[in-house]
């Protein structure tokens, strides 16, 4: 079974899924595999309290569920991996561009050229 359908099914438990307000909650959850398209583009942010080095002590055992799932059978873990690796150098072709559009704005920000269409513009509130 997938690590989603595992996740999907644990969160499931916790709700009261056979009462209207449960069933809508569980409605409004989304789990995938991975990262797809529409979220790939959102910024990311890492929550601290979360972070594994600071709520797991070092002699404490733990695994994650990817690993969890393979052991139950789900066989598309490299497909996972795969697709993976390849939004990360997407997305890592797209933070290089984007900082030297950044470093071309800055230099051009500078630019005795460009002053003079900002006078130009900030005589009309721009």
């Amino acid at each position: 079974k997938p690590p989603s359908y595992i996740f999907h099914k644990s969160v499931r438990g916790m709700l009261p899924h056979k009462f209207a307000r449960g069933e809508e909650a569980l409605g409004r959850l989304k789990v995938f595999e991975g990262i797809p398209y529409p979220y790939d583009h959102k910024k990311r942010m890492v929550v601290p309290e979360a972070l594994k080095v600071l709520r797991l002590k070092s002699h404490r055992k733990y695994c994650t569920l990817g690993d969890v799932a393979r052991l139950g059978g789900w066989t598309q873990k490299d497909v996972v991996e795969k697709v993976e690796a390849r939004r990360i150098e997407k997305s890592e072709k797209f933070w290089q561009m984007k900082q030297k559009k950044v470093a071309a704005r800055k230099q051009a920000a500078g630019s005795k050229e460009v002053a003079k269409f900002n006078e130009e513009l900030a005589k009309f509130g721009f």
